[in-house]
């Protein structure tokens, strides 16, 4: 009879945490958006976008999603603060932005980069990329590179709060940042 009121006991005080632990992760999740999506999203409420330009054989892309994007601190503040997309630098399927199609010329051939990545990457293939657009959709810059979450809220901090219309010197923003992540 004890064994089962302390296996109650202990379900009961658990069960809490557990759901605690699983809503906690759930909220730990960017709501990627395709730039169509973004786009349109923008021109209804502006709001700055980030995209995430990635390839899909490529390690250090792999970790940004395991590692900087699933922190909770990091997905929160995309998800309020810009309109995110996740952009595989080598899709094969066309999209349409500001007007122009852009398309993989070379679907078929081993990686061949898409044209809007051409573009928005300016020509500057390195993967994984940051890229950010203001609240009028003109692109600001791209930023190569792995980011941790502490390095990533920083600069998510520097592009949101307009800090980069103050000072270009975003490096000392991130030295100087105290932010939530750990």
């Amino acid at each position: 009879m004890k064994r089962i009121s302390l296996f109650f006991a202990a379900t009961i005080l658990f069960i809490p945490l557990f759901l605690n632990a699983t809503s906690f992760r759930e909220d730990a999740k960017v709501n990627w958006l395709t730039m169509e999506e973004a786009e349109a999203l923008a021109l209804e409420e502006p709001r700055m976008i980030f995209v995430d330009v990635y390839t899909d054989w490529c390690g250090f892309c792999r970790r940004m999603t395991a590692e900087t994007y699933s922190h909770p601190v990091i997905a929160a503040y995309l998800n309020e603060n810009f309109y995110p997309v996740k952009f595989n630098a080598e899709q094969h399927d066309p999209i349409s932005f500001q007007g122009v199609e852009y398309v993989n010329k070379n679907p078929g051939q081993r990686r061949s980069a898409h044209d809007f990545a051409i573009a928005i990457l300016q020509g500057r293939l390195s993967y994984p990329t940051v890229v950010f657009f203001d609240e009028d959709i003109r692109l600001l810059t791209a930023l190569p590179g792995f980011r941790p979450p502490k390095s990533m809220e920083a600069v998510l901090a520097f592009f949101s709060t307009h800090a980069y219309e103050e000072s270009s010197d975003l490096q000392g923003f991130i030295e100087g940042f105290v932010g939530s992540v750990d």
